[in-house]
This record gives C-alpha cells, sequence and structure tokens, in this order.
C-alpha cells in the first residue's frame, strides 16, 4: 500500500511538473539574469512545464556574456559526495561553480518562483535563440535558450551540451557539467 501511495505521489509530482525524473536526452536548456545580476540555469522537458532543475549560478550575467563572446563556455557544478548517498545528483541543493576552469563562487538549486516562471513563460515559445527581454524594475534581461542534449556518465555525472541548429557549425558552445566528488 505504501509503495503505491508514492508512486501516485510521484506521478502528481511529475504531470504538476515538480519532478526531474522525466528528464529526458533532450532538454531545453535557458541561461537568463539581469544585466547587473547572476545567471539562471533552468532545464526543462517541456516549455509548458515548471523546470525540472533550476540553479541560480555565482556568475554575472555580464561576464558569462564575455565568455560567450569566446565561443566556448565549460560550466563545471561539483558537489560532495553525500554520506548517504540517497539524493540524486541533480536534487543536490549547492555546488561550486567553475566557469572555463575558474573557480568562482557557490550555485544553489532553486524552486521555481513567480518572477523566473514569468521569464520561462515569455521566451517558451523561442527554440532556441539568444536576446533581451524589455527592461523591468531590475534592468534588461538577457537570455539564451536552446535544445541540449542530457548525458548521464554515472549516477555521480551528468553533463548537458548545448546542440547546435542542423547544419550549423557556428555560434558559441556550451557545456554544463554536475559532479559528486
Amino acid at each position: 500500500m505504501k509503495k503505491k501511495k508514492k508512486k501516485t505521489i510521484e506521478k502528481i509530482r511529475y504531470a504538476l511538473g515538480f519532478s526531474n525524473s522525466g528528464l529526458g536526452f533532450l532538454v531545453i536548456g535557458t541561461l537568463f539574469g539581469n544585466r547587473r545580476g547572476h545567471v539562471y540555469f533552468a532545464v526543462q522537458d517541456d516549455p509548458t512545464r515548471l523546470p525540472a532543475v533550476l540553479i541560480q549560478l555565482p556568475t554575472p550575467t555580464s561576464i558569462l556574456v564575455k565568455e560567450m563572446a569566446s565561443g566556448l563556455v565549460r560550466i563545471a557544478l561539483e558537489t560532495a559526495a553525500s554520506k548517504t548517498g540517497s539524493k540524486k545528483l541533480l536534487e543536490e541543493s549547492t555546488w561550486r561553480t567553475y566557469c572555463n576552469g575558474r573557480k568562482c563562487g557557490y550555485a544553489a538549486r532553486k524552486e521555481c518562483g513567480e518572477a523566473e516562471w514569468r521569464v520561462l513563460k515569455a521566451v517558451g515559445p523561442i527554440t532556441m535563440g539568444a536576446g533581451v527581454l524589455p527592461a523591468s524594475e531590475k534592468g534588461e534581461l538577457m537570455y539564451m535558450r536552446a535544445r541540449f542534449e542530457r548525458v548521464t556518465g554515472s549516477r555521480d555525472s551528468e553533463a548537458f551540451y548545448m546542440m547546435n541548429q542542423e547544419g550549423s557549425s557556428g555560434g558559441p558552445e556550451l557545456s554544463v557539467y554536475f559532479l559528486r566528488v
């Protein structure tokens, strides 16, 4: 009876978009943030649903834009191995963050609030692209949205690789790695 109840709760959470268990191999990744604020990384399997993962990166948006101009960006998020080992990697709450090999602070998993959901709904119809949303009380909001390939190496490593449009070899290359060390 207990297993059946737990399975039912998991199905309801998945249907409402509160679980990352349904992430497939191809996901939608959105990097966004105010010009003078920090960057968020949201992963969705469907643009009409809440993100399965929402991470606030310590990197300021302006710095990430400069890194993207170089054409190659690697973001690594490391977390310490838990003693129980029961948490899934993407359910961890904090990570040490590196951008192109340089330590840049700590990232934190966030719940999708109203402001973040408003941004994700605004860029929902966009399959791939980057731009600036009109100014709000916090200033202009920059975003980049694309399809990402999700690769699970083991239970202690996952990666998201930005996929370029078919036939396109130009544009920035972006990879986000989650590691348990």
